[in-house]
């Protein structure tokens, strides 16, 4: 969730079953709009005929990420969302979505305005590659860090162009390595917050040195 103070609202990112970004009034939780991909209604027909799992919201069970789907890196781009992770609104107003299992990042106005998206690590297949997003903290909130749970590495990118520019991480247990790198906050020197799940099961902080090349190579 992320809370827009000015407006009093609240975005909720409402996707392992509706495939949805839905806005509710924060003081009084009264709905007020909702959007999937491109800005578009969610049409859970797309699911259905690509054969996915799409298990009552009242069973109990959450939408098997793992599952064989007809999700093609090399075709066309989804028209709907598989799994809204997370929600962000940057200072000016865009707000950037987290679709993780179709590997990418799309920004929108607030009213759910499409504006741009970017895939990153296309070819990640089962829990996808776009966990989370924290924005730097300098004015301009010139980068996005996204840590992605399947590839096991946090990317930087640049806000305005959402170029990938440098990451860090790998697989593994030891300091500076994920397992399942899950959830992403920033505290107002810059230090990075992380979790991780699955069998991951702890939190890391990172404390920012200045950019440098990264390590080890991008999955681009």
């Amino acid at each position: 969730m992320m809370l827009d103070p000015a407006a009093k609202e609240l975005y909720v990112a409402d996707g392992y079953v509706n495939h949805r970004v839905i806005v509710f009034d924060s003081e009084t939780g009264a709905y007020k709009r909702h959007w999937g991909a491109y800005g578009k209604r969610p049409d859970d027909s797309y699911f259905e005929e690509a054969g996915e799992h799409l298990p009552s919201p009242f069973s109990g069970a959450v939408q098997h990420e793992n599952a064989p789907s007809k999700y093609d890196p090399d075709g066309p781009p989804a028209p709907q969302f598989r799994i809204v992770h997370a929600v962000r609104i940057a200072n000016e107003g865009l707000v950037y979505v987290c679709d993780r299992t179709n590997d990418r990042i799309q920004v929108f106005q607030k009213d759910g305005t499409f504006v741009k998206e970017k895939f990153i690590a296309k070819t990640t297949l089962g829990s996808g590659s776009v966990w989370d997003i924290a924005f730097s903290t300098d004015p301009d909130q010139t980068y996005l860090f996204v840590p992605d749970g399947t590839n096991q590495q946090v990317r930087v990118l640049l806000r305005d162009s959402l170029e990938v520019v440098s990451a860090f991480g790998r697989a593994g247990r030891w300091a500076g390595e994920f397992y399942g790198a899950h959830n992403i906050a920033i505290d107002s020197e810059g230090a990075l917050f992380i979790t991780e799940t699955y069998e991951g099961k702890r939190v890391q902080k990172f404390v920012p040195t200045g950019m440098g090349p990264a390590s080890p190579p991008l999955i681009p």
